[in-house]
């Protein structure tokens, strides 16, 4: 199967939160993606964009099973904003890390595919109220994440051959070895993500603020704008951030990848790609051009934040013989949670 130019990729993105509402919001925002207030087991929830600016704190866990309430709460969102996009019936490709994989690809297959029931209320952005559609996914796939990563690098045109691929999740920190015959099981490498450098801002910020009983996602929008208000005062993060980026990076990185590459393997390729949201931290970046200066080159794609995401949709167009129609990739991420589909002409 060929990919070209035009099979573009459409991206949607939320951040990976919610909280329970039962208060009757109406004209809040916007659209649809922003304005999320969906119903599960009689209960309603603020997701992404609306529970950020409505909700009091909203959350989410890390590496959620397909069991726990808020995976099931981001997949029913994601199934809701590609159906507004491109209908039934839908493929539907998604992932976990490495850590997690195994032990929760077979569940989550099977509560992937069938008819799902969504029921969302749309006086969030109009003038209507609850609405009810069913979104039908016929197939469901579900891949490691990193590969995924690989895949979207390979299908795009961005890599070929062998390459290294690191996805720098917040959750997760992930690290492979790609061949065109596939990946070097080997190589692979599942440890701490960005989460490890927040909790180490927070440690520090302790020492001289009061927190005011800021959330893990709190924090973690403040480590990405280099800035946090406490106590009505706007504090510079930037000095502290490049700290315990260079910390995560040496205490938890480094070791991780001396562990999994060995010189064989820099023989067969002299590429490396950073993915995931962590690839647009200057500071992790600093520190791998300097580690691995002279034995490979490390690029950062333009879509990194986005790899995973396209691939799962790329295999679900491989996987449903090429209907860009209905091929869907949902990266339910710790951090954000990115809808993927193609854009098909009318």
């Amino acid at each position: 199967m060929t990919f070209n130019s035009e099979n573009i990729l459409e991206i949607e993105q939320i951040p990976s939160v919610y909280e329970s509402n039962n208060k009757n919001l109406r004209f809040v925002s916007k659209d649809l993606i922003n304005g999320v207030k969906i119903v599960h087991n009689d209960t309603d929830y603020v997701v992404g964009n609306l529970a950020l600016s409505e909700g009091i704190s909203p959350h989410k866990n890390i590496n959620s099973s397909p069991e726990e309430l808020d995976y099931k709460i981001l997949l029913k969102t994601g199934l809701l904003l590609s159906f507004h996009k491109i209908g039934n019936p839908i493929t539907l490709t998604t992932g976990f890390p490495f850590s997690t994989f195994q032990l929760y690809k077979d569940q989550a297959r099977e509560m992937l595919v069938g008819a799902h029931i969504l029921e969302f209320d749309t006086a969030t952005f109009s003038n209507g109220g609850k609405k009810k559609i069913v979104a039908e996914v016929d197939s469901a796939f579900v891949m490691p994440e990193a590969v995924s990563c690989a895949l979207a690098l390979r299908k795009q045109g961005t890599a070929k051959g062998n390459f290294f691929v690191i996805s720098l999740g917040y959750g997760t920190f992930e690290a492979i070895l790609s061949t065109e015959g596939g990946l070097v099981q080997r190589s692979s490498v599942s440890t701490f993500g960005l989460r490890y450098a927040i909790k180490l801002l927070e440690a520090e910020l302790s020492k001289t603020y009061y927190l005011d009983l800021k959330n893990e996602h709190q924090l973690d929008t403040a480590f990405r704008n280099s800035f946090i208000f406490l106590n009505r005062k706007r504090v510079d993060l930037t000095e502290i951030k490049g700290k315990v980026l260079r910390q995560y990076y040496e205490d938890i990185v480094s070791p991780a990848l001396r562990k999994a590459f060995d010189d064989n393997d820099f023989a067969k390729s002299n590429i490396m790609y950073l993915a995931g949201g962590g690839a647009m931290y200057p500071e992790l970046n600093e520190c791998f051009q300097k580690e691995f200066e002279g034995i490979v080159e490390v690029k950062i794609p333009e879509d990194a934040v986005y790899l995973a995401a396209k691939g799962y949709c790329f295999n679900s167009l491989m996987s449903n013989g090429g209907d860009k129609g209905r091929a869907m990739g949902l990266d339910i991420g710790n951090s954000s949670t990115i809808i993927c589909t193609f854009k098909v002409e009318c």
